[in-house]
């Protein structure tokens, strides 16, 4: 297969995104598919919809829902079809669909799209982080004292934030350290590289610190790999998060 441009590969993420819309503006039950704990009716629709595009443009596919097929291709598409899909069923406009190409100098391309809102980020290895087409900067907040924080579970301890938001949807979380709305992001549990990669690399390309607590590479697609998610507008912040937590 040619390789492919990562405009291009923006491209064709946004178009699967707005089919995965589509069919989930059709759908009448959002609720649990009765098939493993945490899996929506939605999060199936979605992951059928987005994977069939993926699949069918040469590209190799790693997704929460349905796990790792073409794995032999040259870029592989970190797939959460569905990120949030709890907030989607309750009616709560905070989730996403999130891509992340991945090649063998991993992660090449990102897509993060706002499904209730239609925002969406973007970002290119080495081209900066856009939301909807404008870039976007994080904060300049430097300590916990002064920080916003998202967190995902809550930690055993107050981290000695200025204040903290438990959003529930890791991809949109971590972008929002990307363009500013947070100033960090505290995984309390772990996440697969679905739920993190293709904000990992818009809030990277923005100038903010994304780490895993345990010091691991970030970028994987093994389908079982977890990881326990730091990020940070600025250096200081994130050496602040380390302390805190422990690590």
């Amino acid at each position: 297969m040619a390789a492919i441009a990562p405009e291009d590969l923006l491209s064709l993420f946004a178009e699967t995104a707005r089919a995965v819309s589509d069919a989930l503006a059709s759908l009448t039950n959002w609720g649990a598919a009765g098939t493993r704990p945490g899996q929506h009716r939605s999060d199936i629709v979605a992951d059928e919809v987005a994977t069939e595009a993926l699949l069918e443009a040469g590209l190799g596919v790693c997704s929460e829902e349905s796990g790792l097929q073409g794995e032999d291709r040259p870029v592989i598409v970190v797939l959460d079809p569905l990120d949030g899909s709890t907030n989607a069923a309750q009616g709560i406009p905070w989730y996403a669909t999130s891509f992340c190409a991945v090649d063998d100098r991993g992660a090449l391309a990102a897509l993060v799209v706002n499904l209730a809102s239609g925002e969406r980020y973007s970002a290119t290895r080495g081209g900066g982080a856009r939301r909807d087409g404008r870039p976007v900067r994080p904060s300049s907040v430097g300590s916990l004292s002064e920080a916003l924080i998202g967190l995902s579970g809550y930690p055993p301890r107050h981290l000695r934030w200025r204040q903290y938001r438990a959003l529930g949807a890791a991809a949109l979380d971590l972008c929002a350290v990307a363009d500013g709305r947070l100033d960090g992001f505290v995984d309390c549990h772990s996440h697969g590289p679905w739920d993190y990669l293709g904000a990992m690399l818009v809030c990277r390309e923005a100038g903010g610190r994304v780490v895993d607590a345990a010091g691991r590479e970030l970028t994987t697609t093994d389908a079982g790999a977890r990881r326990r998610l730091l990020a940070a507008a600025t250096g200081s912040l994130l050496a602040d998060l380390r302390e805190a937590c422990g690590g």
